[in-house]
């Protein structure tokens, strides 16, 4: 096979020893350049074309490595920057869920100069069961982007609302560094209940290890009382089990990629309170179903005095549609035709209210205004809980429906997705308030 080289990379130029890395554009897309005598530890093709050779080697030859996981796992035991971290220590964490894969060089380009630490890989079991996706697959994809971008000050992995010790223990076993305990099927057993799963899951998962354990009671009818955070938050220290970050049920809804809805007053005065109780026992307060909340967003900033952890995933795939609105107008007609089709199966896994009476026509609406329904809250939230069903659907004969073609469109107007992410992640951040770093 023969593979035409477009660019390197210029932030992703690496020294290991006597061999020296990069990574470039090809024809075949992505791939990481190996010259020296590392280039024998990985999978790919050798090119021994001295006059294609790139990188800055006195080797004649070099191995064009495709973008695999377990090329990634070379990558993180050779270069540790590109190994996730503990965020322990850091006031400001944004989670910055990536469904495709494809969006954490985005990411990472709107907070490399902020005062903040970012998670990269973030997913839920239930995510992932949608997206067809494994957690070793979500951890690569940021490992690789994190390679490219030269992103040197750290990221996390987040498994992500977790239930069971078999999920937990995936995780783990895939380099995560922080689990996401989500003690939802527990609560109604009443908080003692909640409080013994959550010290089975730490005595035998996390204790001893530099993990950080998320303690999420969020995802629940009922509004997370300041008796019960406390009576929670006083028997885990009997317990002796150390949170990073407990995730309330605050008032109000925290619904998918819209802003927040409720009673913002009422809202001010639970988190002051929440923070006040989670600074007594030193952990943060954490916020789930953060994208786009943004007439919160100073509030959180100013209430948790700057110290808290927020969570954001399918903003990120909606600016993935928004970019196939704009350049592949034909896929999105059949995107957003298929979601409206399909939403009875995807309110199965999330809640949300919109209303299908005020989502304009599709054949009523040009090419030239289909990126505006991705500013229509009805549209956003209908677009945004049907991208497993995208993804995964298939035609008669077995192939993928939508899957490829997206990941082709995405690849090919890369610098024009990542513009995307940058100007609304960017929103997120200014409104949070976060300064660049030493700002």
């Amino acid at each position: 096979m023969r593979i035409e080289q477009v660019e390197i990379y210029p932030n992703s130029w690496q020294k290991h020893g006597g061999s020296d890395y990069c990574m470039t554009a090809t024809d075949a897309g992505d791939m990481l350049q190996v010259s020296g005598p590392d280039k024998t530890l990985f999978e790919g093709e050798l090119v021994s074309d001295i006059k294609k050779t790139q990188c800055q080697s006195t080797d004649k030859a070099y191995k064009l490595c495709p973008l695999t996981v377990e090329n990634s796992k070379i990558i993180r035991e050779l270069f540790d920057f590109t190994r996730p971290k503990s965020h322990k220590g850091h006031d400001i964490t944004i989670g910055l869920g990536d469904r495709l894969g494809l969006a954490s060089a985005g990411h990472i380009r709107t907070i490399k100069d902020l005062d903040v630490f970012p998670v990269l890989a973030q997913q839920s079991m239930r995510e992932l069961n949608l997206t067809g996706r494994t957690y070793a697959d979500v951890l690569s994809s940021a490992t690789w982007a994190v390679f490219r971008e030269g992103y040197i000050k750290g990221y996390g992995a987040d498994g992500d609302h977790l239930k069971t010790h078999e999920e937990i223990k995936t995780a783990l076993d895939s380099g995560y560094t922080m689990i996401t305990l989500d003690c939802s099927e527990h609560i109604p057993l009443g908080l003692d209940a909640v409080v013994k799963f959550t010290a089975d899951v730490f005595n035998r998962h996390i204790r001893g290890k530099n993990i950080d354990f998320e303690l999420s009671v969020d995802e629940t009818q009922t509004v997370t009382t300041l008796e019960d955070h406390r009576y929670i938050a006083r028997a885990l220290k009997k317990e002796d089990v150390d949170i990073v970050s407990l995730a309330p049920r605050f008032c109000g809804e925290f619904q998918k990629g819209i802003d927040y809805i409720g009673d913002i007053r009422q809202f001010e005065k639970e988190l002051k309170a929440h923070a006040k109780i989670a600074d007594e026992y030193g952990y943060k307060i954490s916020i789930h179903s953060g994208s786009d909340k943004f007439s919160i967003f100073p509030v959180i900033s100013r209430l948790t005095g700057g110290r808290y952890h927020l969570k954001t995933a399918g903003t990120s795939w909606l600016e993935a549609v928004r970019v196939i609105a704009t350049y592949a107008p034909s896929l999105y007609r059949q995107l957003h035709t298929y979601a409206l089709e399909n939403l009875p199966e995807a309110r199965k896994y999330y809640h949300i209210s919109c209303d299908l009476s005020k989502i304009a026509a599709l054949e009523d609406t040009p090419d030239v205004r289909l990126p505006g329904y991705l500013n229509e809250n009805d549209a956003r939230q209908v677009l945004h809980i049907t991208y497993g069903l995208m993804l995964q659907s298939r035609n008669g004969d077995g192939t993928l429906r939508f899957r490829d073609r997206i990941y082709r469109l995405l690849n090919e107007y890369e610098p024009e997705y990542i513009s995307a992410l940058e100007k609304h992640i960017g929103q997120h951040l200014t409104g949070l308030g976060i300064k660049k770093t030493g700002g």
